[in-house]
């Protein structure tokens, strides 16, 4: 056991260290070039802002950071997707922070900018959290326009949006601190104060180039819409400051004087560290993800004092479902069981896989947590629901949609941490990007795909046969060797948490051991969205 366990550990701590070295290149931006143009405006860069706006010593909660990692090759890469977003703490108070990167083609507007610009509104939209918008952009990346201009979640959306959290009471500041051209200038004017940095801030719906090309007027830019033309003509921008740092002063003046939200009342006691000791997550997840393991160790090094309190712990033991705290929060806990068990009828079931009786259980468990308002926690690492012919006519197709409906109409906040395996439908019932968590994070280990790679790759290769056959070419078996070897290794590739979270099918990539932050954070913005919708789960298959 102790060298599969320093073996695991070994394997799992490279991966954390291959995360780190991938973000430290992230956070790099568009590279040192770019960031020495910018130093010269005399501006800061986007995390630099983010870094001087936080409160000192608190966490940021980084939303997207690879977002468009490895894509737009042919335009030179696009990394974190040219905008930095998370939840940070202003003068104490808990926010969404939006900062375009002007070291990433001028902070200019890819498809994936503007999906990742939704997905932080949605956050700050779903938990009432105040949005600050740090502005620094050319606007859309023209040569691909079409992706990024009309459609319904393309950049028309984010204004659209400005305008709900307007008037839901969502407090939007925008700060202008670099280029804010065409569309993007409704942004920071549509939030409910916009501020200006001399010099270097400007915002106009058409810049000189274009204005001399429409009604060939000749102006330069600082007079067509910079600081003095918004604060003291236009009327446009409502605070002008000379330089960055003065700009986010006034932004933590403005934030400390903030009303105190409405709370949901999720319930907190004094936090604990598990009396387990945390760093053993690394030696107890499996280099080999087919691997069994027992998931009750990794949830006793989650929760505070490493207390449990399993509900049905006898029943349905392939998903496991309690109650306990993490860092003070109380939160209901539904994890797949990852060692083989066997049931009271002689029944063995695969670790995890989803069974009726399990499925059962979860959805009952879900349904209480709701009637209790105790948020849920999903630590996922499934395979799929139990296939043939004795579930079938067991029903679970039936328990399996009990427990999606009990995810689906959940009032309670849900977050969701890709452990392992998230494959097929497994995904869904343990809340999945489609299920709508509040944060949805995952580990090195993760896999997310329809099915796993070596049953994939072999349904993908008989695909590929047939059409190869359908042309009249034979194959070979060296031919079917190397085609096979071909399929796995792509198939593979997009099984990647880093291929995820490229797409923004997952919020993020942590350490297993920022699992705790990561939940606590999304439960204290869930606290400031009271619940106002009943908890219906309508038509139930019994």
């Amino acid at each position: 056991m102790d060298i599969e366990f320093n073996k695991n550990e070994d394997f799992n701590k490279q991966s954390v260290y291959e995360l780190k070295t991938r973000l430290k290149k992230i956070y790099k931006g568009g590279g040192e070039q770019s960031a020495a143009k910018q130093k010269e405006k005399g501006k800061l860069l986007a995390r630099e802002r983010i870094a001087y706006l936080i409160d000192k010593e608190t966490e940021f909660l980084e939303v997207g950071a690879f977002a468009a990692d490895g894509m737009y090759a042919e335009q030179g890469g696009c990394p974190a997707a040219g905008v930095v977003c998370g939840i940070g703490y202003v003068s104490g108070r808990q926010c969404m922070i939006i900062a375009n990167d002007a070291t990433v083609k001028a902070g200019a507007w890819f498809p994936m900018t503007a999906k990742k610009n939704l997905r932080a509104q949605e956050i700050a939209m779903e938990n009432r959290l105040p949005v600050i918008y740090l502005v620094d952009s050319a606007g859309v990346y023209l040569p691909m326009q079409d992706e990024i201009f009309p459609d319904k979640e393309h950049f028309g959306r984010m204004f659209r949006n400005n305008a709900l959290m307007s008037a839901d009471g969502i407090v939007q500041i925008s700060a202008i601190m670099g280029s804010c051209v065409a569309g993007g200038a409704y942004l920071p004017i549509m939030s409910d104060e916009a501020m200006i940095v001399e010099g270097t801030g400007s915002v106009f719906l058409a810049g000189s180039y274009l204005v001399k090309s429409a009604i060939g007027e000749d102006i330069d830019n600082e007079t067509l819409g910079g600081a003095a033309t918004h604060c003291e003509i236009s009327g446009v921008t409502d605070y002008k400051h000379p330089n960055d740092q003065a700009c986010l002063d006034s932004i933590r003046n403005i934030m400390g004087m903030l009303g105190a939200p409405q709370v949901a009342g999720f319930d907190r006691i004094k936090p604990a560290m598990p009396a387990k000791d945390p760093l053993e997550l690394y030696g107890l997840l499996p280099e080999n993800r087919e691997k069994p393991y027992d998931m009750l160790d990794v949830i006793h090094r989650l929760v505070d004092h490493s207390e449990f309190e399993e509900y049905k712990q006898l029943y349905g033991q392939s998903i496991i479902c309690g109650l306990g705290r993490i860092d003070g929060w109380a939160v209901g806990i539904v994890a797949n069981q990852r060692k083989v068990v066997k049931s009271k009828k002689g029944e063995m079931q695969f670790g995890g896989v989803i069974y009726s009786d399990s499925a059962d259980k979860s959805a009952r468990f879900i349904m209480n947590c709701n009637q209790k308002k105790i948020p849920l926690v999903f630590l996922q690492d499934v395979t799929g629901f139990m296939v043939g012919s004795r579930s079938e006519q067991g029903g679970i197709i039936k328990d399996g949609a009990k427990m999606v409906n009990a995810v689906s109409n959940s009032v309670v906040p849900k977050f969701t941490i890709v452990m392992g395996n998230s494959y097929g439908a497994g995904n869904y019932a343990m809340c999945g990007k489609a299920y709508d968590p509040r944060l949805i994070y995952a580990w090195p280990s993760a896999k997310i795909a329809v099915m796993g790679g070596a049953q994939a790759a072999k349904v993908l290769l008989q695909i590929q046969q047939a059409s190869l056959k359908s042309k009249g070419e034979t194959i070979t078996p060296e031919k079917e060797a190397e085609l096979l070897k071909e399929v796995t290794e792509k198939y593979n590739s997009q099984t990647t948490p880093y291929y995820a979270a490229a797409r923004l099918w997952v919020d993020g990539i942590i350490d297993p051991l920022e699992t705790r932050k990561v939940i606590s954070m999304g439960i204290e913005a869930a606290n400031q969205s009271p619940i106002k919708k009943p908890f219906n789960v309508g038509i139930i298959q019994t």
